[in-house]
C-alpha cells in the first residue's frame, strides 16, 4: 500500500469535496483518508489502481490533481 497526498486545483465548496470523494471511493484498491477543499489524502494499492488512474478519476470529476512531495509508503 502507498500513501498519497494530492493538491487538487479547482475545488471551491463542499460539493467539490463530495465529487472528488465519490470519484476516489469508486476506485478499486483506494482508501480515502481525507478530502478537503484543495487536497486529498489516500492510501492505495498500485497493483490494483495505479496513480495515473487516480489522477484520471479526479480529472474526470472536473479537477486537476498534483502529488505533494514526500508521500510515504505504508506497510
Amino acid at each position: 500500500m502507498e500513501h498519497l497526498t494530492l493538491k487538487i486545483d479547482g475545488m471551491s465548496c463542499g460539493h467539490c469535496v463530495a465529487r472528488v470523494e465519490k470519484a476516489l471511493k469508486e476506485l478499486d484498491g483506494v482508501h480515502v483518508n481525507r478530502v478537503e477543499i484543495g487536497s486529498a489524502d489516500v492510501t492505495y494499492d498500485p497493483a490494483k489502481t495505479p496513480f495515473a488512474r487516480i489522477r484520471e478519476a479526479i480529472d474526470d470529476a472536473g479537477y486537476t490533481a498534483h502529488p505533494v512531495q514526500g508521500a510515504e509508503r505504508v506497510a
